[in-house]
């Protein structure tokens, strides 16, 4: 399976320094997804394509691995406060913490899917601006174009 980033750049994009994580938490389904679901609607599939293929990899570093990486870990996120095992899912936790409350982990969601957000209009910007340096780029359907969410507002373009 292809993606635009790693798993370990996911790590490295996506968590501080001092967050643990195990080195499989974060998983090339992972990013692929986030791909499909968030990146592909805005730079459209000829392009995604093209970025798959190893073209215009200062596009990638410049403007879509950092929200590639957010958009990977809100998808993995809620996966990474549990843990399956003989008694079925958990919470996880030890001696030395607790686990985060409901409303606690809703801001942390809500951080990321914002700083992803603006971060993906950053890098439709300079699509649009820079169009002629990307052929496979179609402004028009570029979804942000269309509809986008803010605030939990839906607005259509």
């Amino acid at each position: 399976m292809k993606t635009l980033i790693s798993p370990t750049q996911v790590r490295r994009l996506a968590f501080g320094d001092g967050e643990q994580l195990a080195p499989d938490a974060i998983t090339q389904p992972d990013i692929a997804a986030a791909e499909e679901r968030h990146l592909v609607p805005v730079v459209g599939r000829a392009l995604h394509e093209k970025l798959l293929g190893g073209s215009y990899p200062e596009l990638v570093d410049d403007y879509l691995a950092a929200p590639v990486a957010l958009l990977a870990r809100l998808a993995a996120q809620p996966r990474l406060d549990l843990r399956t095992g003989r008694r079925g899912t958990t919470v996880a936790y030890d001696d030395a913490a607790r686990p985060a409350d409901e409303a606690t982990r809703r801001r942390l969601m809500q951080a990321l899917r914002s700083e992803a957000r603006a971060l993906l209009r950053r890098a439709a910007r300079h699509l649009a601006t820079e169009n002629r340096r990307y052929p496979e780029y179609v402004d028009a359907s570029n979804i942000l174009n269309r509809c986008t969410t803010d605030g939990g507002l839906v607005q259509i373009h």
